[in-house]
Parts: C-alpha cells; structure tokens; sequence
C-alpha cells in the first residue's frame, strides 16, 4: 500500500507542476482533466501526509524512550506520544485502504432517472409520483439541479412513467443503488373499503452519458417528430414538437416531449438515447466479468426487488443491507441520507473483503 502511495504522491506533484504550465492552462481540455484527476487524488495525498506526520511523532517517539535515562516527567510525553502515534498510524491506515479502492468512474456524473409504474394499476402510478416527488426533494437537499425528461402522466396526478436529469457534482454517486422494483404497502387513495394494497414501482438510473463515452453516429439514428399526449389540460402540446429517437442497429426506442421546443427535445432525446446505450456498453463489459463478485448491494437489476415502504407501520426496509428505518414521512420527503450512507457503507464494506482475500 505504501508503495502506491507514493506513486499516487508524486503523480500528485506532477500535476502541480503541469497545470502552473503557460502552455497546459491554455490546453483547455487537457487542464480541466488535469484538474479532475487532482480533485480526485487529492484526499489520498493530505491522508497519507496526515500519516507520515503520525509516523514521524511514533518514530522520535520510539527512539527516544530506546535511548533511555529520560526524567520521568520527559519519559511521560515520550510514552504519550508513542502511543497517539501508534493509534494515529492505525487509524490512518484504514482510511487509506478505503480511499485506494478503485473508484467507480460514474460516480461524479449527472444522472437520468426513470420510473415505471409497474404493479397496482392507478396505486401505482400515484407510488411513482410519490417517488419522483421523493427524489427529486433530496436533490435539492443536496443542492443539485433537476430537470424533467419524459413524462407519461394519469387523470388522477399519477406517472405511468417519468425521467428526469438530475445534475450535480457526485450526483451518481448518491442515486446509483436506487435501480431496482420498489414495493409500497398501503391503503391507496382510490381505495374506499380501507384495505392494504401492495403495489410495485421500477426504478433505473442510469450515469448520463457525454460525448467522449459513448459516439453516437447520427445515421445510426431515426428522428420522428410528433404531437405531444399528456392526461389533458394545458400542459399538453398541440404541436408536432414531441420526439422519437430511434437507434437502428439495435431498435431502441426514447421519446421527449416535455420541451414546446422540437429542438429542445430533440437534444433531450438524444442525451436519453446515448446514456442508455452506454449502459448497454458498460452491462455488456460486466458480463465479460461474470466471475467478478455480486455486490453486497444488489446488481442494481431493475427487477430486483430492493425496498419496501409500508405506510401502515410507518417503515421503510431495504432489503439487500436488512435495513428497516421508522420515519417513512421523512424518507417520502425526500430525507434519504441514511438509506444511502448506509449502502454506501455497506458497499464499501464488501469491497474491502474482497480485496483482502
């Protein structure tokens, strides 16, 4: 570990040099990479000289109490400080192992969120309202931005279906082990006989996709303009501005028509288009792995089942990490840090198992 650490040191270093470089500054590109990988190593760099100084106070400290004849009030700070550095070296020691685990390279991406009513009828529909409303109060917790893609709503205020973008530093990183079916239990709205009913959503996100991940050759492409449907009102298009997008090798198939603009639905549309098959891309690279371990998390298969919000008892379980919390209103308005921290953690958890066998 410590040989790694100082290669990631002197990369760190070489860096600084480059990006104070006339001739990196005005490389537009080649700066703004240069500073991504900074920002990224530079948690490791400060750890590891927070444990070279905790390694230099054990280390005086240890020679000190060897050479002996020390008064006893001396030999005291000396013992004290053999045992603060020791602890220190221990301490930092974990935490580097945690931030040498290989990165997931999505996680500081915008994402594309999609819901899905899936079992329940009209119950749920309104669950996958309740979900969009869920997400998309926890990112403006955290103080990303969110913008509306697709969607296919109901005459009572439900989604069959919706996706949204949600941009922010890290946004990923903190949306990623959402994918999968989500159960609710409660008594719906459209309910008059007052009985449970338990009814499915399906969630996916997907790390959206840039230009430089994935190329889309546009005669690769069909685009087909038209008019907008909605549940009726005012929010529904009269013009043919609404978009398909249609990727011909394969048949994938999005639409856009939240925009009144073609052309802004038709960039919408696109940017769906690429982020999904770049996931094609990165699904099809870990199945090439298929010998690789099963997170602790789940695969993050849409179909999986991962958590179940019952009303009644006012809980929410997840299922992969046995998690069951008791403030289901707060969850609902969008308080999801300790979900997410605690699969995080449970994640992170895995993989240092797996990398100390």
């Amino acid at each position: 570990m410590l040989d790694k650490l100082i290669q990631v040191e002197q990369r760190y270093e070489s860096i600084q040099e480059q990006i104070a470089d006339p001739s990196v500054i005005s490389d537009m590109d080649k700066y703004t990479a240069l500073m991504k990988e900074l920002k990224q190593i530079t948690p490791v760099v400060e750890k590891y000289r927070e444990y070279k100084k905790a390694e230099t106070t054990f280390n005086e400290a240890k020679e000190l109490i060897d050479m002996g004849g020390l008064d006893p009030e001396f030999e005291e700070l000396a013992q004290e400080d053999y045992k603060s550095g020791k602890e220190d070296m221990e301490r930092i020691s974990e935490e580097l192992k945690i931030l040498l685990l290989p990165r997931d390279p999505n996680d500081d991406k915008n994402v594309i969120v999609e819901i899905r009513a899936g079992t329940g009828g009209e119950e749920s529909a309104l669950f996958a309202h309740s979900l969009f409303r869920m997400y998309t109060m926890y990112a403006e917790a955290k103080g990303f931005k969110y913008e509306i893609m697709s969607e296919n709503s109901t005459e009572l205020g439900g989604y069959k279906e919706v996706s949204f973008e949600v941009k922010g530093d890290g946004a990923y990183s903190r949306y990623k082990f959402e994918s999968g079916t989500h159960r609710v239990q409660r008594v719906p709205e459209t309910e008059s006989q007052g009985r449970i009913q338990t009814s499915a959503v399906t969630v996916a996100v997907l790390p959206e996709a840039e230009a430089v991940d994935f190329e889309l050759d546009m005669a690769d492409v069909k685009i087909d303009v038209f008019r907008s449907s909605g549940a009726g009102g005012q929010k529904v298009n009269k013009t043919s501005s609404a978009i398909r997008a249609t990727y011909i090798p394969t048949g994938l198939v999005v639409e856009c028509q939240d925009e009144r603009s073609q052309f802004q639905n038709k960039d919408k549309a696109l940017t769906i288009l690429r982020t999904k098959l770049y996931e094609e891309q990165l699904a099809k690279a870990a199945a090439e792995r298929a010998d690789a371990r099963k997170s602790m998390v789940g695969s993050g298969d849409r179909s999986e089942r991962i958590r179940t919000y019952n009303f009644p008892q006012g809980r929410v379980s997840d299922h992969r990490i046995n998690l069951t919390l008791y403030k289901i209103d707060q969850i609902m308005d969008g308080d999801l840090d300790e979900l997410i921290d605690a699969l995080i953690t449970a994640d992170t958890a895995e993989k240092l198992k797996a990398d100390a066998e």
